[in-house]
């Protein structure tokens, strides 16, 4: 567990979190923000009137013993959003009155990978209590305290949301950026002619237009990103999470688009192996890698060259021999993510061969994306995740080369430091649709080999025959709480 006092941060594995808002008499709330500090729509805020983001990637939930619970599925996070507020507000009072104030952000599997007290709360009514923030390729969670003597209102309105009563936006607000369900709005539908009583709730300013990109550069060779101490966010050279969108300027490599909209069952459900910081470095030319400190078993190791060459990558034994070939390819502008397997001194030892620039990000599995019944776009070799019941999986694969595929079935393996034995499903040439018949998840699906651009999706998936969630049976359930602010 990290234990931060006001104004310190630290980064924070890239999965599934659940994020506990503590303190009697406080309700907690979300606010998902772009890189200008402001929501882009009714959808970008998370509160009791309206429990759940569309696509499932932050709800809010409260348990039976009163705790406040925001879960923040980070790989569904779409590039946009640069930085997710925590925000607590007094139910009666001021916050100084609400006993153990507190904020603290759980793993899938349990663990506590943030925790901030609040000691110094005064006379506001409203806090933003931590927020998480995309650094380097990862996010970061920040102790923040920061409080509003003008209450709740005050927040919102400081964060691009407008209070209704207030005079109304000469434009319509912005639509949310992603699908899903649509979700009540903050403000009353457009008036009829005539005077009309202001209704409690929220309503959104025009939004304001996009900056634009920037060009993406890599590092100087051998540097190590090191977060500025700011919070403000940065442009990212290399978006947070897999799947491929167009090319970014300056740069050959076709960089990861936002994950698609997740359910919260596809999202959440992922509680095998280990999770820790992402590890970012880059370079040029041959190398070697050496990571320390990791927990042993598999990981997701991403490679990005964007030029044109042969490149390999292997696995370092302890007499610094090469184990396990993890790529060999001539593909110019290299790109894919590949299974490793972390050994039990905790140290991940990789040779590399390259020409040219290229960067590196070892991951833990569960932040891989998970398959859905919407179709994506990839190109190279990739780790996907299945977490749901049986399934059909249709694969539309353009390259001229080898296309492998390997699942992992791992239900009933229980030791998180390995693999269970593969099983192959796909060993073709050239252009390809497949369709793959997967049993129940947890499933690691391994593309191994796939040199040009392909197509996945699920098809006929059946319900799971265990928990679909799972924070299920753990405490927190659904509030049936009313009204657009907290209670009073």
């Amino acid at each position: 567990m990290t234990t931060l006092i006001k104004g310190g941060n630290g980064f924070v594995p890239s999965v599934p979190l659940r994020i506990a808002v503590r303190g009697r008499g406080v309700d907690a709330m979300a606010l998902l923000l772009t890189g200008q500090g402001l929501v882009r729509g009714d959808a970008d805020v998370v509160f009791h009137g309206q429990t759940a983001y569309p696509g499932g990637a932050v709800r809010l939930t409260r348990d039976q013993a009163g705790t406040e619970w925001l879960e923040v599925a980070l790989p569904a996070v779409e590039e946009e959003v640069a930085r997710v507020l925590v925000v607590g507000s007094a139910e009666h009072g001021a916050l100084r009155d609400a006993t153990g104030l507190s904020v603290e952000a759980y793993a899938p599997d349990g663990t506590s990978v943030a925790h901030y007290e609040v000691t110094d709360a005064a006379g506001e009514t409203a806090m933003v209590l931590a927020e998480l923030y995309r650094r380097a390729g990862g996010w970061k969670f920040r102790a923040v305290g920061q409080g509003w003597a003008s209450g709740l209102e005050g927040l919102a309105t400081d964060h691009g949301v407008h209070v209704a009563g207030a005079p109304a936006p000469a434009a319509p607000a912005a639509a949310p950026p992603a699908p899903g369900p649509a979700a009540p709005a903050f403000a009353p539908p457009p008036p009829a002619p005539g005077p009309a009583a202001p209704v409690p709730g929220f309503a959104l300013p025009p939004a304001a237009p996009a900056a634009p990109a920037a060009p993406v550069a890599f590092a100087p060779p051998g540097a190590v990103p090191v977060p500025a101490p700011a919070p403000a966010p940065v442009p990212q050279q290399y978006p947070a999470g897999p799947g491929y969108g167009p090319p970014q300027p300056g740069h050959g490599v076709q960089a990861p688009a936002p994950v698609a909209s997740l359910t919260p069952s596809q999202s959440d459900a992922w509680t095998y192996g280990p999770v820790f910081p992402p590890y970012t470095e880059t370079g040029r030319d041959n190398d070697v890698i050496t990571v320390d400190g990791l927990p042993p078993g598999p990981v997701v190791v991403q490679l990005e060259i964007p030029d044109a060459g042969y490149t390999g990558l292997w696995v370092l034994d302890r007499l610094n021999k090469k184990k396990d070939n993890l790529v060999n390819s001539t593909e110019d502008r290299y790109f894919g993510r590949v299974l490793a397997t972390v050994p039990a001194s905790g140290t991940l030892r990789l040779r590399l061969e390259a020409e040219g620039q290229w960067r590196m990000e070892v991951s833990p599995l569960a932040s891989a994306r998970r398959l859905t019944e919407e179709e994506a776009d990839f190109r190279g070799p990739d780790v996907l995740l299945h977490t749901g019941g049986v399934a059909d999986l249709a694969i539309r694969y353009r390259g001229d080369d080898n296309l492998i595929v390997h699942v992992y079935e791992l239900a009933g393996h229980e030791d998180p430091a390995t693999l269970p034995r593969r099983k192959n499903v796909v060993n073709e040439i050239g252009k390809r649709r497949e369709t793959v018949p997967l049993t129940e998840g947890p499933l690691v699906v391994e593309f191994e080999m796939a040199d040009g651009p392909w197509r996945a999706r699920l098809k006929r998936v059946q319900p799971h025959s265990g928990p679909a969630n799972p924070w299920q049976g753990q405490g927190p359930s659904p509030a049936e709480r009313r009204g657009w602010f907290p209670r009073r």
